[in-house]
């Protein structure tokens, strides 16, 4: 006699909803990684050697390509004409849309206003991804999902560094654009060609969602975007002006970290579900402490690149922060909370870039020293996440 218990009409339709919402969110995700990865790839190049930008130039494109991240708390807003899902294919679109367009406008003018267009496509796209995975899985289901994808946008970026390898050899940076911008493009009309949404899933407040009792999640997403601001910003520029990294050994760190996260980011969602969030962030804000304070003190090339490859696998741990919201939220705060959390996230991106290169010119120690300090907080912030959140998968 079968000890397997039937399954109700109603759960079939929920498990086949909830398969065509990871198909949907996992080709958005391979798409729009492939564009914005080829996009980074090429930026700087292109913009130096046929652009003509300076230095100062390529910091003020940086800069307005955080302004859409601080801007997302807009999504809130444009919920109120379209579905979740809708938009998410249309932020792809757009997205791929200032990527194919990068390289047809070779000013300073072009390169930032594509750049711009393209950041509101890819922090749009963020937010949504991130708003959906949350209310389609499980509080079991989501960390395991969120690792995966993020395993997969690491197998999509190799794939974009070996694309563009090879068209580099017969197609000028234009053409090149336009290749791994249509990818995105392709995958964005595909997906406004789903209909993945379920009647059964959570209906979502409208509006702008700030709760007091959200206080904890806020913090540590503010702390986190901070302390990656300072990791974007200055690592890589350590690896060049300090340590004398040319674009080979760049490169060579940049598969490293991406066939490392291929293989490890479906663990880490794993491992939520098993340690829960407060020990996987105990361990990431800790290994993130002594990685900056590596940073600062590092006096070999071997020590920064290992240093590098291990910041970013710890910066996949981040994961859990979103967990840890899921299991404290009200199922209809997701979508304007994750809107909330990623204009929080880039507060720092705003000043913490010109600060920190300040206190660079006075000791380039200081900003990792900064971010050591950061990730200090977040160590003692974290440990306020209950226990027994890990046993009951809701908060104590």
């Amino acid at each position: 006699m079968s000890s397997v218990l039937p399954v109700s009409p109603a759960e079939e339709r929920s498990a086949v909803d909830n398969r065509r919402m990871l198909v949907f969110l996992v080709v958005l995700a391979l798409c729009s990684a492939f564009a914005f990865q080829g996009w980074r790839t090429l930026l700087n190049n292109y913009a130096v050697e046929t652009a003509g930008l300076s230095g100062l130039q390529m910091g003020i494109v940086q800069s307005l390509r955080e302004v859409p991240g601080f801007m997302a708390l807009g999504v809130v807003f444009l919920l109120l004409l379209a579905r979740e899902h809708r938009l998410a294919a249309v932020s792809v679109c757009i997205m791929g849309g200032g990527v194919m367009l990068a390289g047809q406008f070779p000013t300073f003018g072009g390169v930032a206003a594509t750049t711009m267009l393209m950041s509101f496509g890819f922090h749009y796209y963020e937010t949504l991804n991130q708003s959906l995975t949350l209310q389609y899985f499980g509080k079991k289901e989501a960390p395991v999902i969120m690792g995966r994808i993020r395993g997969f946008t690491a197998g999509a970026n190799l794939a974009v560094g070996g694309t563009i390898a090879l068209l580099s050899l017969w197609l000028p940076y234009s053409a090149i654009f336009v290749v791994v911008g249509g990818v995105a493009v392709c995958g964005g009309v595909w997906a406004l060609r789903q209909n993945p949404a379920s009647p059964t899933a959570p209906r979502q407040n409208k509006g702008i969602v700030l709760r007091g009792r959200y206080w904890l999640f806020y913090l540590l997403t503010f702390l986190s975007g901070a302390r990656r601001q300072i990791f974007v910003a200055f690592a890589v520029f350590l690896l060049v002006d300090r340590f004398g990294f040319g674009i080979g050994e760049i490169t060579a760190l940049f598969i490293v970290n991406n066939v490392v996260n291929w293989f490890l980011s479906p663990a880490i969602g794993r491992a939520v579900n098993r340690y829960g969030e407060r020990a996987v962030l105990t361990l990431e804000y800790a290994a993130l402490l002594f990685v900056f304070l590596g940073y600062a003190v590092a006096w070999s090339k071997w020590q920064v690149a290992a240093l590098y490859v291990i910041d970013h696998i710890f910066y996949n741990f981040a994961l859990a922060i979103r967990s840890y919201f899921q299991k404290v939220a009200d199922p209809a705060d997701i979508a304007p909370s994750m809107a909330a959390s990623f204009t929080i996230n880039h507060i720092g991106a705003v000043i913490l870039p010109a600060l920190g290169g300040y206190l660079w010119m006075v000791d380039y120690r200081i900003p990792f020293l900064g971010a050591a300090g950061l990730a200090l907080c977040s160590l003692v912030f974290v440990q306020l996440i209950p226990h027994s959140m890990r046993k009951a998968g809701v908060a104590a």
